[in-house]
C-alpha cells in the first residue's frame, strides 16, 4: 500500500516519506554529514545543473531533512516544505524570499513579540513599507492595499490573547489584489487548523513548539506550493543558509509521528482547565476561542477542528498578583516555550512581549495580569489542583 493510499493522520507521518538504506533499519536513519560524493566530475556537473536528481550539500537539501519536509507537508495538507534552523528564520525568509525595496506588507497587529519585531523594525530597514491592521476587520486590511503590497501577514489564535482572523476572507481579498498570504500556524498546529484549505500560500511553523512537542530541539518550517518552493523559497534559502541541523530535523520527523495524538489529548484537557478557570474567583476572564461566549467562537469552529493547548486568563489584581501565582506554582513550570508535555506558563507582557510599547500592549490586551498557558500531557486533576492552590495565594 502507497502512502497515498492511506487516509488519517497518523498513518499518514508515520508510514510517510520513508529512506531506509540498505541496513532495513526501522527507525529512520540520521544522516550527519555535511557533503556528498560523486562517481565522478561529469556526475557533479549534472547534479548541479539540475540535469540529475541527488545531494550535493546539506545546506541545501539532506536525506533525513527531506524526510522531515515531506511528512510535515503530508499533515499540513501543502505541496511542499522547506525546513529552517527556527521558526523566526521560517517567518524572516518567508517574507524577504520575495520582498525588495519599494514593497509594502499588510500585517496583523496580534503578533509574537519577535515576529512583530520582524515585521516593525527589521524587514523596514530593507526600504520595505509595513501597515498594522486590526486583523479581525476585513475592511481594514481592504483599506490597506496599495499598489505595491505583495504580502499579508498574520498568525490566528495570535500570541498570547488567541484573536482569531477570518483566513478565507482575508485570503479570498487578497487573491483579487495579487497579494501573497502568510500564516503562522504555530498555536493550532497543522493537526487542528489547515491555512492552505481556506487559501492561504504560505504557512510558518516554530517545529520547536507542538511538531518536537518535549522541548529538546530548534526547528522551523515553511509549507507552501511546489513552484513558489522551487522558484522563489530555495534560492533565498540555499545562499543565505537558515538550514536546519540534520539531526534536529530528525527529532522533529519522530515527533511528527505522535502530535496528533498529543495535540488532540491535550486539546481535551484544555477544554477543562478553561472551564475550571473561568468558574475560578482569582481569575477575571480567559481568553480561549472555544467557548461559546467568546465573540469569535463561530469563526473557530470553522477554522479549527478543536480549540487547542493554549490559552491565556487575567488574574484578579495587578502584576504583582501574577507574579505571586506563577511563584506558588508547584508542579507547572515558568517557560516561555509552547505546545510541549509539559504543562508550562509565562507572564507575557514581561517575557514574549515586553519589547512591545505600552500603547502596543494595551492594544493587544496583554496588561501585567495577563498569563498564558500552555496545557501539557499530566492528568487534568493535577493541573487543577497546581493552579487552584497558586491561585488561592493571590
Amino acid at each position: 500500500m502507497s502512502v497515498k493510499d492511506l487516509k488519517g493522520i497518523n498513518s499518514k507521518v508515520i508510514r510517510g516519506a520513508l529512506n531506509r538504506t540498505q541496513f532495513r533499519e526501522q527507525s529512520e536513519s540520521i544522516f550527519l554529514t555535511s557533503g556528498f560524493m560523486y562517481e565522478n566530475a561529469e556526475q557533479a556537473e549534472a547534479i548541479f545543473k539540475g540535469d540529475e536528481k541527488g545531494f550535493q550539500y546539506t545546506r541545501y537539501a539532506n536525506p533525513t531533512i527531506d524526510t522531515f519536509e515531506k511528512r510535515l507537508a503530508l499533515i499540513d495538507g501543502s505541496e511542499s516544505c522547506f525546513a529552517t534552523s527556527s521558526g523566526m528564520a521560517a517567518v524572516f525568509a518567508s517574507m524577504m524570499c520575495q520582498l525588495q525595496a519599494g514593497d509594502h506588507v499588510v500585517s496583523a497587529t496580534a503578533l509574537f513579540g519577535s515576529c512583530r519585531e520582524i515585521v516593525k523594525n527589521v524587514i523596514t530597514k530593507y526600504g520595505i513599507e509595513v501597515s498594522f491592521v486590526d486583523g479581525k476587520n476585513i475592511e481594514s486590511w481592504k483599506k490597506e492595499i496599495k499598489s505595491n503590497t505583495k504580502i499579508f501577514f498574520f498568525e490566528t489564535p495570535s500570541n498570547p490573547c488567541l484573536e482569531l482572523i477570518d483566513i478565507k476572507a482575508v485570503c479570498d481579498l487578497a487573491k483579487e489584489n495579487n497579494i501573497k498570504v502568510i500564516v503562522d500556524n504555530v498555536f493550532a498546529s497543522p493537526v487542528l487548523q489547515k491555512p492552505s484549505k481556506f487559501g492561504a500560500d504560505i504557512i510558518v511553523y516554530s517545529g520547536t513548539k507542538h511538531i518536537d512537542g518535549q522541548g529538546r530541539t530548534m526547528g522551523g518550517a515553511i509549507l507552501c506550493s511546489e513552484q513558489f518552493r522551487e522558484e522563489i523559497l530555495k534560492p533565498f534559502l540555499r545562499h543565505t543558509g537558515p538550514c536546519i541541523s540534520p539531526f534536529n530535523a530528525w527529532v522533529l520527523s519522530k515527533g511528527l509521528e505522535t502530535i496528533k495524538l498529543r495535540v488532540v489529548e491535550q486539546s481535551k484537557t484544555t477544554e477543562k482547565v478553561v472551564d475550571f478557570l473561568s468558574s475560578h474567583n482569582k481569575v477575571q476572564s480567559v481568553n480561549y476561542p472555544f467557548i461559546k461566549n467568546h465573540p469569535q467562537y463561530e469563526l473557530a469552529k470553522r477554522q479549527q477542528t478543536m480549540g487547542g493547548n493554549v490559552l491565556s486568563y487575567y488574574v484578579k489584581g495587578d502584576k504583582q498578583k501574577a507574579f505571586n501565582f506563577l511563584n506558588n506554582l508547584k508542579m507547572i513550570n515558568i517557560c516561555n516555550n509552547l505546545g510541549d508535555a509539559k504543562s508550562l506558563v509565562i507572564h507575557p507582557a514581561t517575557t514574549t512581549h515586553r519589547l512591545l510599547t505600552d500603547e502596543e500592549k494595551i492594544s493587544q490586551n496583554i496588561r501585567n495580569n495577563l498569563v498564558r498557558l500552555s496545557v501539557g500531557l499530566e492528568d487534568f486533576e493535577d493541573i487543577k489542583n497546581d493552579l487552584d492552590q497558586a491561585l488561592n495565594t493571590i
